[in-house]
């Protein structure tokens, strides 16, 4: 779940022509459901080219196959 959250964090910091930055490995994984929200939201206010778009689907496509 980190790898979604660090892929999508990196989309975000693309989409807003930011540096991309690390996400923080919190002490407790139970915190990444929370760190995936506030990324998903990051994501709902950007202005996402398609490519953007292609590469979030792709990597939420792949965290899904690897948790279910």
């Amino acid at each position: 779940m980190h790898t979604l959250v660090q892929a999508l964090a990196d989309i975000a910091a693309d989409a807003e022509g930011q540096p991309r930055r690390p996400v923080p490995r919190l002490p407790n994984d139970l915190q990444l459901p929370d760190q995936l929200q506030v990324i998903g939201l990051d994501l709902l206010e950007c202005d996402l080219t398609p490519e953007q778009r292609d590469a979030a689907e792709r990597a939420i496509t792949t965290a899904r196959a690897a948790i279910f």
